[in-house]
């Protein structure tokens, strides 16, 4: 039986998580875990995240689940980020007035400030909350049955703003260009929920599940 771990340190939806993952692939073995073994032995890794960085990257670091992350990583085995277990893997994020976080694609993650607006200078909320059109900029199989400009949910108030532009796998508009999927070999990352995204959410979901993680 196929296996996915779902890496627990306290700060994500695992619930919501593992039970997409169930619905697009009913025989697959999900494991919400913290568990260096059962995580090491998983075919895949999914880090999700939730709340605010410095709290999450505290106990990323307290579970030793960035030794989980680089050694994961490290193996080829598919990887995905979701949300704040997205902007974990970036150099570093603006929020409570710094936090360093676990490197593994060179950018930061910035606040969208106090005054954002659209293009028409009407003010825009923050948080980012809702709905919003995904612009993919690569054909990567995780997109695969997903067509562009579709719609997925989400909820942040920090982009991520990467440096290493060839490794954007999609961006949004929200007053500024956010890039909210990043690849890289074997690893993905969303800023959006595909758990609480639909139709589009759930392929890209099942898209992960029959990664054999290359590019």
């Amino acid at each position: 039986m196929s296996s996915v771990a779902v890496i627990d340190y306290g700060m994500g939806n695992l619930h919501s998580v593992a039970k997409a993952l169930e619905h697009v692939a009913p025989g697959i073995e999900v494991r919400v875990t913290d568990d260096p073994e059962l995580v090491a032995s998983a075919d895949r890794v999914i880090l999700p995240g939730v709340g605010a960085i410095r709290d999450c990257m505290a106990e990323i670091r307290n579970h030793g689940v960035d030794q989980e992350v680089a050694d994961a990583i490290a193996s080829g085995k598919p990887f995905l980020g979701i949300c704040v277990g997205m902007q974990a893997l970036l150099q570093s994020s603006e929020e409570n007035g710094g936090v360093d976080c676990l490197g593994h694609f060179d950018g930061a993650v910035k606040f969208f400030g106090e005054e954002l607006t659209d293009a028409a200078g009407e003010k825009l909320k923050v948080p980012h909350m809702g709905w919003n059109i995904v612009d993919q900029q690569i054909d990567h199989p995780l997109w695969a049955g997903i067509d562009d400009g579709s719609r997925f949910y989400f909820v942040h108030s920090y982009y991520v703003a990467a440096q290493n532009r060839a490794e954007v796998a999609a961006t949004c508009q929200y007053g500024v260009n956010c890039d909210v999927a990043l690849h890289r070999d074997n690893v993905f990352a969303v800023q959006f929920h595909p758990e609480k995204s639909h139709t589009a959410g759930l392929q890209l979901l099942k898209n992960f599940l029959n990664w054999d993680g290359k590019y």
